[in-house]
């Protein structure tokens, strides 16, 4: 008889709290694990799980401290976030995650250097893959990453609030 594997678990489903932050922007949408953040999504975001099967909890620790260094990103968006992560994919997927966090405010970098620092210099195009599915916006710069020459390419969340962050950092666009 065949054995049968458990599915895996939808990432919404591990979610144990969520709320909505207005920014500047537009509206967010933030959910956390007991672990740390696991999503930040704008409104109409690519790639955003849909409903969020999870209580409204402002006060569930990661998101209090998410929102308070939101709040201190709009003031001064050179900060860097504190907040704990906790995003789900795939390992190759957190690496590139991992690497957008080495990005400072301010700097830009391109799809195929950051394929090159992971090891992968042929891989520009996963790693633009993995980029455009990153789950925790702003927090994980992927608006950070340019086109080769500074181009403005994709970005889940539109290519105008793309845009607008980076010149809120004051990392030069095109």
């Amino acid at each position: 008889m065949p054995t049968r594997r458990a599915a895996p678990t939808p990432p919404s489903s591990r979610f144990v709290a969520q709320v909505r932050i207005d920014t500047p922007l537009g509206p967010l949408t933030a959910a956390a694990t007991a672990r740390g953040l696991a999503g930040l999504w704008f409104d109409g975001q690519r790639h955003h799980p849909g409903p969020i099967g999870a209580p409204v909890d402002p006060a569930q620790p990661h998101l209090a401290q998410l929102a308070r260094e939101l709040a201190a990103y709009w003031r001064d968006a050179r900060m860097r976030f504190m907040v704990p992560l906790d995003p789900q994919g795939t390992p190759f997927q957190r690496a590139v995650w991992q690497a957008l966090l080495d990005i400072g405010p301010g700097a830009v970098d391109h799809y195929g250097a950051l394929a090159a620092r992971l090891g992968r210099p042929g891989a520009a195009r996963a790693v633009g893959a993995a980029v455009g599915r990153n789950p925790i916006s702003i927090v994980v710069p992927c608006h950070r990453v340019v086109g080769h020459g500074g181009a403005l390419t994709g970005y889940a969340g539109g290519l105008e609030r793309k845009r607008a962050l980076l010149l809120r950092e004051t990392a030069p666009v095109r």
